[in-house]
């Protein structure tokens, strides 16, 4: 995946100064809420647990791991966020809101990329090892959605709120539903899509009921035609009677006999 760049991956990198300068800035390119410097230092939750992250994870790297854990927690009393000290963390990297959100120890988040509220990047295995996401370069993870197990997460993909992910995602793709399904598969795009919206997002099982209706309207043509030709083979008076279904529900139906199915 193209710009996945995290912090601690190259010593010679981006310096902390200008790293926290991209996560300051990316406030500003994601939330229009956002009007000045010192509001966003001050009262923004997502911006403290970062910058705090940066410090814990720089601890982490120089081997000071109970100073690192013990930052962390503190990070995680004051802001509601949790951020393990050994995640590495892209610059550009935004958390709105965010309350709930966990992310573990093995996770690697590349630049640019939105997080909301409740939003978990989770281990599914007890070795050791990589057991997080890896999220590459501008991907969006909407409210809610666990993305689980060391699974990659294209460019530009779009997580939608409370999706369930526990498998790799495509560059540019859209995945929502539990288990998450990619519904759109789109090529990688730098348009910021809050929440992981899109123009076209079907719903899975919406699709799935409409594909059986137009099935059953086929069979149910094929069955008339059927009827059709035996009736020209044979007279009248030996076919089967067609009974039509009718059900009737309890606000039609007289007192006393609730819900029924009645034949004509």
């Amino acid at each position: 995946m193209r710009g996945l760049v995290v912090a601690g991956a190259n010593t010679g990198g981006v310096a902390m100064g200008g790293r926290w300068r991209s996560d300051l800035d990316a406030v500003f390119a994601r939330d229009p809420a956002a009007r000045t410097r010192l509001e966003v230092l001050l009262t923004y939750p997502g911006v403290h647990a970062l910058f705090l992250h940066r410090i814990a994870h720089a601890l982490w790297r120089h081997r000071w791991r109970l100073l690192a854990r013990s930052l962390a927690a503190v990070s995680r009393f004051w802001t509601g966020i949790e951020i393990h000290p050994g995640a590495q963390i892209g610059k550009g990297f935004f958390i709105d809101h965010g309350m709930g959100v966990v992310i573990g120890e093995t996770a690697e988040i590349g630049d640019d990329c939105t997080l909301y509220h409740g939003v978990t990047l989770g281990g599914t295995s007890w070795k050791p090892g990589k057991r997080h996401p890896t999220l590459g370069r501008g991907v969006i993870v909407g409210a809610g959605a666990k993305v689980l197990g060391p699974v990659v997460i294209g460019d530009g993909a779009r997580i939608g709120s409370n999706a369930v992910v526990v498998k790799s995602v495509p560059e540019g793709a859209t995945v929502v539903g539990i288990p998450g399904r990619v519904v759109n598969k789109g090529e990688h795009t730098d348009n910021f899509e809050a929440y992981g919206l899109t123009g076209q997002m079907p719903d899975p099982v919406a699709r799935a009921v409409e594909c059986m209706l137009e099935h059953m309207h086929r069979q149910d043509a094929e069955i008339a035609q059927l009827r059709d030709g035996v009736q020209r083979l044979q007279p009248l008076e030996t076919m089967m009677p067609v009974e039509e279904i009718v059900c009737v529900l309890d606000d039609d139906a007289p007192e006393g006999e609730g819900t029924r199915a009645g034949n004509t």
